[in-house]
This record gives C-alpha cells, sequence and structure tokens, in this order.
C-alpha cells in the first residue's frame, strides 16, 4: 500500500507499507530493495530492524518504507493512522 504524505508531514512525501510472511523473508524483501535503491538509483537508504526481521524500516527521504510481518502490520495499524492522508493502493 502507498500513502501520500506530501503536505501532511514533514517526513516524507510517500509511505509504502507491505508484508512478508516470516521474519526471513521481510529481511529479504529489505535485503533485495536496498540493493536495487543502490544499483538503480544510487541510492544509500538507511534501514532499521533488518537484523530481527519483524518490521525493517527503509528511510529514502522522500519514502520511506515499512515492511513487517502480518502480526506486526496488525498490531501497528498504519494504515489506520494515517488513513486520512490519501491512501493509495498498490500492486
Amino acid at each position: 500500500m502507498q500513502i501520500d504524505l506530501r503536505g501532511k508531514t514533514a517526513m516524507a512525501d510517500h509511505m509504502v507499507i507491505c508484508s512478508g510472511r516470516s521474519t526471513r523473508q521481510v529481511a529479504a524483501i529489505a535485503e533485495k530493495l536496498l540493493d536495487r535503491l543502490k544499483e538503480t538509483f544510487r541510492l544509500s537508504a538507511r534501514s532499521e530492524g533488518k537484523d530481527v526481521g519483524d518490521w525493517v524500516l527503509i528511510d529514502t527521504g522522500d519514502v520511506v518504507v515499512h515492511i513487517f510481518r502480518p502480526e506486526v502490520r496488525d498490531f501497528y495499524q498504519l494504515e489506520k493512522m494515517w488513513q486520512d492522508a490519501g491512501r493509495i493502493p498498490v500492486a
């Protein structure tokens, strides 16, 4: 899910929220995304939580990506917190 944050907060323009089925998959998604950001866009994004794999945060500056295990995503419910910010579903 992509959430448009432009004009709503100074932290980023967009937020992307997605899930992996396990800690291993969450970490693998994060690692692949970080590699692609570096290779394709020459971005060295900051990340947190990759070692644990429950919730990984990747901050590129303009875009913040949250990768969750389903139980952790349900617990924090970031979508609800930002629901008025203009959600855009992503395929």
